[in-house]
C-alpha cells in the first residue's frame, strides 16, 4: 500500500509546531504527532518510527534538540533529521553535525523554505542505501528505504512498498512504475531508477523494462506475462532470468 513519507514534528512553540504540522499535511505528508519535549519524542518514535524529524534545536528540558536526535538515531540510522533553529550559534552548529541532520531550517522560515527542506531530504533519501547494522532494539520494519521507494506524485512524495511495484517501463526521459493499486510518473531514467530497486528481487529485463521477479506470472520464449501485461525479454536474458529465480 502507497503511504505518505511520516514525519514527526518536536518543536515545544505550539503555535510554531501547529503551523508546521498544517503545512507539512497540505504538501500531502503525513504528520505523526508534535510533540513538546525531547523525553516524550524518545517515548513516542519506540512505538511509531518517523521517516523524517523536523526538531528544535533549543528544546526545553533536560534534553535538547540535538542529544535527542542522536539519541533517535539509535533506533534508526536512517533517521533523517531536519533542525528547526532562531540562533544558529557556531558551537550548536558543531554540536549538531554529530546527528549528520539533512537540513537547517533559520526560524522564521517561508512555506517554501520548508517544503524545499523536505523535498531535499526525500531525495537524498532516495539515493542512500539503508543502513546494514541496525541498534537491537530497531523493529526490522524500520529501515527508510529497506521496504519503500519515495516517488513524487502529483504535488506530495508518495511512499511505495517495493513488494506492491510490478514493474517500471521507460519512457525516453520518464520512467512509470506500475504499482498494485496505481502507476506514477518520474521524470528520471531507468537507470536511476535501477540504482534504487534492490537487486534481489528486480531485475532489468530489458532496456525498457524492470520487474518484480515475485510477481512473474508465466515465462515465454521472449516475453513475461505480470499482471496480464505481456513484456518483452531482449535477447540472452531468458536463460539469466531463469538463473535467477533458480529454474532449470
Amino acid at each position: 500500500m502507497e503511504q505518505p513519507v511520516k514525519i514527526l514534528v518536536v518543536e515545544d512553540e505550539m503555535i510554531i509546531a501547529a503551523n508546521i504540522s498544517l503545512q507539512l499535511t497540505e504538501m500531502g505528508h503525513e504528520v505523526l504527532g508534535i510533540i513538546p519535549s525531547g523525553e516524550d519524542a524518545l517515548s513516542h518514535i519506540q512505538n511509531n518510527l518517523p521517516d523524517i524529524v523536523l526538531i528544535d534545536i533549543q528544546l526545553k528540558g533536560p534534553l535538547d534538540g540535538i542529544e535527542t536526535a542522536i539519541k533517535m538515531q539509535e533506533y534508526s540510522r536512517d533517521l533523517a533529521v531536519i533542525y528547526l533553529t532562531a540562533n544558529a550559534d557556531d558551537a550548536n552548529f558543531n554540536r549538531a553535525k554529530q546527528s549528520h541532520p539533512y537540513a537547517f531550517l533559520s526560524k522564521p522560515f517561508k512555506p517554501l523554505d520548508l517544503q524545499r527542506s523536505i523535498e531535499l531530504t526525500i531525495s537524498q533519501l532516495n539515493q542512500k542505501e539503508p543502513s546494514q547494522t541496525k541498534d537491537a532494539r530497531e523493529p526490522a520494519s524500520t529501515s527508510v528505504l529497506k521496504d519503500y521507494l519515495f516517488v513524487r506524485h502529483h504535488e506530495s512524495m508518495i511512499k511505495i512498498e517495493l513488494k506492491n511495484i510490478l514493474y517500471v517501463e521507460a519512457d525516453r526521459n520518464y520512467c512509470r512504475i506500475f504499482s498494485t493499486l496505481k502507476e506514477f510518473l518520474l521524470v528520471c531514467t531507468l537507470k536511476d531508477i535501477e540504482r534504487s530497486l534492490p537487486p534481489k528481487h528486480f531485475f532489468r529485463l530489458h532496456r525498457s523494462y524492470i520487474i518484480n521477479l515475485a510477481r512473474i506470472d508465466e515465462i515465454a520464449a521472449s516475453y513475461v506475462v505480470i499482471a496480464k501485461k505481456a513484456i518483452p525479454m531482449a535477447r540472452g536474458m531468458r536463460r539469466e532470468l531463469l538463473k535467477r529465480l533458480h529454474t532449470i
